[in-house]
């Protein structure tokens, strides 16, 4: 019986989940499997992996054959180098000590390369909210002096407006008192003859 581990789809559609598994290679997709391993999340930045590691190297050096993408997450956390740095002590090349002394200094300098990643995807992410936020009150202030240039035409066309309408009622009021003025004297002559 051949086992493979590999992965295996569930969630949603475009928002899909992995759980990393050890299964027969006959069986489906989604079928029946013998143990889970862990599960591995493609939705995030970076890709967040949880992995029993002691189980996953215990079935590497048993013989199971990961896939290729499988492969690729296994030695994303250490297990293929692992099962290599044990196969050089079973071997003699090196000794137990050396090899978990080389695996625990791989593990720090992956730990701070994954931790490095995620601040310098924070400061890209906060200096692309400034650089929006700074354009937006750029995009405000020159709605506003727009705003002000725009009543400031519509108060000068008003006040333009009162100012010909004002001169036309100064000009209309003395006609007016000349009419009057004249009805009185007219007035005057009638009683005269």
């Amino acid at each position: 019986m051949p086992v493979k581990i590999r992965l295996t789809r569930r969630g949603r559609k475009q928002m899909a989940m992995y759980d990393i598994i050890v299964a027969d290679s006959r069986s489906p997709r989604d079928g029946k499997f013998i143990e889970k391993l862990g599960t591995f999340n493609p939705n995030t930045n970076p890709a967040a992996v949880e992995l029993n590691i002691e189980k996953t190297f215990k079935w590497v050096m048993n013989g199971a054959q990961p896939t290729d993408t499988a492969r690729h997450i296994l030695s994303q956390k250490g297990i293929m180098l692992k099962k290599h740095l044990q196969v050089g002590v079973n071997k003699g090349a090196i000794t137990q000590e050396a090899a978990d002394k080389r695996f625990e200094d791989w593990q720090n300098q992956k730990e701070s390369a994954v931790t490095q990643k995620i601040s310098d995807l924070a400061g890209k992410k906060d200096a692309s909210k400034q650089e929006r936020l700074a354009a937006e009150v750029k995009v405000n202030a020159a709605r506003e002096d727009a705003l002000k240039a725009k009543s400031a035409a519509a108060l000068a066309a008003a006040a333009a407006a009162e100012a010909p309408a004002a001169e036309t009622t100064d000009a209309t009021e003395p006609a007016a008192e000349t009419t009057d003025a004249e009805t009185p004297s007219a007035e005057a002559e009638t009683t005269a003859q």
